[in-house]
């Protein structure tokens, strides 16, 4: 059996990236790796059911989206129930995050919001699939 042991995202701002996922989603950093030859600096945050998202920066890696765009589309976090999504919505809101679509239900049976983190990159909050 193979599992996905961490999914990695390309920013410009590492520190308010790691920030941004740290708080509002409860992932936990490691140390800031840095490799001087290459310029690749990284945090590797852990959340509670193991799932780990490494976040990289490095000189020579330039250019952010906004939105929809080739490659990789969005990272999904799950909450317990369609209150627990209400709630993130509202709190994101009140911080002045933008929650750029829902809640919703969606036709694949989501009840979900979808935001921006602060480099443009989707993120969706999902109430856990049943």
């Amino acid at each position: 059996m193979t599992t996905i042991d961490h999914a990695a995202l390309w920013v410009a701002d590492l520190e308010a990236a790691k920030d941004f996922y740290a708080s509002w989603f409860g992932g936990v950093p490691n140390e800031l790796y840095h490799n001087p030859r290459t310029g690749l600096r990284t945090y590797i945050l852990s959340f509670g059911d193991g799932a780990r998202l490494e976040l990289m920066t490095r000189p020579d890696v330039a250019g952010q989206g906004q939105g929809d765009r080739l490659g990789w589309a969005h990272v999904s976090f799950a909450v317990p129930d369609r209150a627990a999504v209400d709630a993130m919505a509202q709190r994101l809101g009140e911080a002045g995050v933008e929650v750029v679509d829902g809640p919703r239900q969606t036709g694949d049976g989501y009840y979900e919001i979808a935001l921006l983190d602060p480099e443009g990159n989707r993120v969706e909050v999902v109430a856990a699939y049943r």
